[in-house]
């Protein structure tokens, strides 16, 4: 690949899950890659993981909970590392309680993180792409974005909420050259699972694994520019769990 040909991608939630494997797989394509998360420690493990590749790869610890700062800092990971022609907003939350039981401290903190704090990635690597006429937004959203699931409420509206951020962003920067997809996988065998906010018996083998939802991302990601995959629901074959 040449240099002219060189991409970058920034992917957010890159030390686990599929933000792990998606970091992985655009390492073996050749594409230049930008880690975003909380762990420090994690981002390097995964950066580490691509040295054979012979990509850069950089770390950036952000806490994406934080959405009044998070503008500022994927502006100036960008300065940093080179302007972003892939940005993949994959960090997010899960969440189960019934809706009456859901508090308002909760709620928020749900739909800061699945839907303001991509709202504000966006924000800070737009102006790039809108300049250079060129780029590639990917949201990785959730079958709950298309079906809502009882005690899954606050996160079911989460993820709607950024498939119809998704759309309306298609259709304003279309005329600018920018490619916007939302992937909308079923259960996915990730850390998500074993996390204190989530509350959920589902045999996990069935589920699809984190590098199925990366190869899908880095397909969508090396489409030719006159095409664009809008939209992607990727279920496990075994069907919603």
């Amino acid at each position: 690949m040449s240099l002219e040909q060189k991409r970058r991608a920034l992917i957010t939630g890159a030390s686990s899950g599929i933000g792990k494997a998606t970091a992985l797989a655009f390492a073996q394509a050749g594409i230049d890659i930008a880690l975003v998360s909380r762990s420090l420690d994690k981002l390097e493990t995964v950066a580490e993981a691509t040295k054979h590749t012979g990509v850069t790869a950089k770390v950036y610890a952000v806490d994406l909970a934080e959405v009044s700062q998070v503008q500022t800092k994927m502006q100036a990971i960008a300065d940093d590392f080179g302007e972003i022609d892939i940005l993949v907003n994959n960090a997010g939350i899960g969440y189960t309680n019934t809706l009456s039981q859901t508090t308002l401290e909760d709620w928020q903190q749900v739909i800061n993180l699945n839907l303001t704090s991509v709202f504000e990635c966006i924000k800070g690597i737009l102006p790039g792409m809108r300049a250079r006429g060129n780029g590639t937004i990917i949201n990785v959203a959730s079958i709950a974005a298309k079906q809502a699931f009882p005690n899954w409420g606050a996160y079911c509206v989460s993820k709607a909420g950024l498939l119809a951020l998704a759309q309306t962003l298609a259709q304003e920067e279309r005329p600018q050259g920018i490619r916007v997809t939302t992937i909308c996988p079923g259960a996915v065998n990730t850390e998500l699972w074993d996390t204190e906010t989530v509350d959920a018996d589902f045999d996990r083998s069935q589920m699809l694994t984190p590098e199925i939802v990366a190869q899908s991302i880095l397909h969508t990601a090396l489409l030719p520019p006159q095409a664009v995959i809008n939209e992607l629901i990727l279920m496990p074959s075994a069907g919603a769990l």
